[in-house]
C-alpha cells in the first residue's frame, strides 16, 4: 500500500478526487447558494466542483446568480488549488516549513510538474510560487483599477472582481462573475488585455518560466522542452487569432457589426481562449462552423506541459510534427535544437495522442446517444471538457444528468492527464528481460 501511495501517477488522481469531494460538499452548503432555503442540487454542485478543480469553466448553473459570495470564494479556491497542482502546493509548503525535500516528495513533485530531473524540482517549485504570486496579483491590480475607474465599482468590489478574474484567467479556468461571461467587456482592452496576458502566462507552463528565468539572454541554450513549447504555443496563438478573425469578420451575429478595433480585440481573445481558458466575449452558439472546427483543433492541442492549460499539450503536438518531418526526410533520429529526442519520449507522445483521441471519441459517442444535439455541437462540448477549456455553444445546462456525468469524466481525465490515468489504473508493471525477433509489418 505504501509503495502505491508514493507513486505520483497514482496518488495525484486520488488527491484530485479528494479535492473534488471537498468542493462538492462545500458547494452543497446553504451558505454557498444565493437561495439558501432551497434544497441543494448535488449534481450541479459536483459538476461545478469538478469544473473548477479541473480549471475548465463549463457550468450548468449561472455562477453570477446561483452561487453566493461564499460559494464564489469556494470556486476560486478550487480553481487555485486545481491549477496550481495538489502536489505542487504540498511540496511548496514542505519547502517553506522544513526547507528541504525528501526523496518521495521530489518524486511526487516531479510527476506533477513534469520536471526533467529530480535535481531541479526544488528550483522549479520556487519559480512556480513566485510566478503565481506575482502574475496573479499584478493582473488583479490592473483589473481592479479598471473596474474602479471605468465602471464605478467600490474599492472592495473592484479588488474582489480583479482577484477572482485574475486567478480564473491565470489558471486557464474561464469562470467569470457575470452571467454573460466577458461579453459585456468584449471591446474593453483594459479588461480583455490583462486577462489574455494571464491566460498566456499560465498556459506556457512553469518549466518554461524556469528556463526563461535562467537563460532568457541565451535562447540557443534553451532546453528542447522550452523550444518546442514556445514555438508551438505562439505559432498556434497566431493561427487561432487570424483564423478567428477571418471566419467571424463579417458574421452579423458575432463581431460583424463591430468596429475594426472591436474586431481586433475579439480576434485576440477568440484565438487565445481555446488554448485553454474558456472565457467567451461573444456567443459561441452563433459562431460559424469554421470557427467551431478551428477551436476543436486548438482545444485538443491545448497549452504547455506542467502549466494550467489542458489538452494533449503543444510540446506533444510539435514533437510529433518533428517525427513526421524527419520521417519524410528519411532521418533516423528526431533532433530539436542540436539535441536528439529519445525514442521513449516519442512513444509517450504517441500514447498521449492516441489515448486522447480515444477518450474524446468515446465521450462524443456517449453524448450523441444521450442527447439530440448535432455532431458538431456535441464534439465541441466533449473536446472543450477534455481539453479543460470551458467554451460552450450554450448546451451544457440543458444536457441530461447522464450527459453531464460524461462531461465530468472528460474534465477529470483531461486535467490529470491520460498517461497519469493509465498509470494509476495499472497496478502492476512488468518488464521483459528479453526481446523478440524483429519483423516489419506493412504500413500504409
Amino acid at each position: 500500500m505504501l509503495q502505491w501511495v508514493r507513486r505520483p501517477g497514482r496518488i495525484v488522481p486520488v488527491l484530485f478526487s479528494t479535492l473534488l469531494t471537498i468542493g462538492t460538499v462545500a458547494l452543497c452548503l446553504p451558505i454557498s447558494r444565493t437561495n439558501a432555503d432551497e434544497a441543494p442540487n448535488v449534481l450541479a454542485a459536483a459538476f461545478t466542483a469538478v469544473s473548477a478543480s479541473c480549471v475548465t469553466g463549463l457550468s450548468v448553473v449561472d455562477t453570477a446568480t446561483h452561487w453566493s459570495t461564499f460559494g464564489q470564494v469556494v470556486i476560486m479556491l478550487l480553481i487555485q488549488v486545481g491549477g496550481f497542482g495538489i502536489m505542487t502546493m504540498a511540496t511548496l509548503l514542505a519547502i517553506l516549513v522544513g526547507g528541504r525535500l525528501g526523496l518521495s516528495q521530489r518524486l511526487i513533485a516531479q510527476g506533477e510538474t513534469h520536471a526533467s530531473s529530480m535535481g531541479n524540482v526544488k528550483a522549479i517549485l520556487r519559480t512556480v510560487g513566485v510566478t503565481v504570486l506575482v502574475t496573479e496579483l499584478s493582473i488583479a491590480l490592473v483589473l481592479a483599477i479598471r473596474f474602479y475607474v471605468g465602471y464605478g465599482y467600490s474599492v472592495g468590489a473592484s479588488l474582489w472582481q480583479g482577484l477572482f478574474h485574475s486567478i480564473s484567467a491565470f489558471n486557464n479556468a474561464g469562470f467569470a462573475l457575470y452571467s454573460d461571461n466577458l461579453t459585456g467587456f468584449n471591446q474593453d482592452i483594459w479588461i480583455i488585455g490583462p486577462i489574455c496576458a494571464a491566460i498566456v502566462a499560465g498556459g506556457l507552463g512553469f518549466p518554461v518560466f524556469y528556463e526563461l528565468y535562467r537563460r532568457w539572454r541565451t535562447p540557443d541554450k534553451w532546453t528542447v522542452h522550452a523550444r518546442v513549447t514556445i514555438l508551438g504555443y505562439f505559432s498556434l496563438l497566431v493561427i487561432g487569432c487570424v483564423g478567428f478573425a477571418v471566419s467571424e469578420w463579417n458574421n452579423p451575429n458575432t463581431i460583424g457589426p463591430m468596429s475594426v478595433w472591436g474586431k481586433t480585440i475579439n480576434a485576440l481573445i477568440g484565438g487565445i481562449t481555446p488554448r485553454t481558458a474558456g472565457f467567451n466575449a461573444i456567443d459561441y452558439g452563433k459562431v460559424n462552423h469554421e470557427t467551431l472546427a478551428l477551436d476543436d483543433a486548438l482545444m485538443f492541442i491545448g497549452g504547455g506541459s506542467a502549466g494550467t492549460a489542458g489538452g494533449i499539450k503543444v510540446g506533444t503536438f510539435i514533437l510529433l510534427a518533428f517525427v513526421i518531418w524527419n520521417e519524410i526526410r528519411g532521418e533516423r533520429d528526431v533532433v530539436v535544437g542540436n539535441r536528439r529526442v529519445p525514442s521513449d519520449t516519442l512513444r509517450q507522445a504517441v500514447t498521449v495522442v492516441l489515448l486522447a483521441i480515444g477518450v474524446v471519441a468515446l465521450g462524443t459517442f456517449s453524448l450523441l446517444i444521450l442527447t439530440d444535439h448535432s455532431l458538431d455541437l456535441v464534439a465541441f462540448e466533449a473536446i472543450s471538457a477534455f481539453g479543460t477549456v470551458g467554451l460552450s455553444t450554450g448546451i451544457t445546462a440543458t444536457l441530461p444528468g447522464a450527459a453531464q456525468l460524461v462531461l465530468m469524466g472528460l474534465m477529470y481525465v483531461g486535467r490529470i492527464g491520460t498517461v497519469t490515468t493509465a498509470t494509476a489504473l495499472a497496478l502492476n508493471t512488468r518488464h521483459r528481460h528479453y526481446r523478440m525477433p524483429e519483423e516489419r509489418p506493412i504500413i500504409g
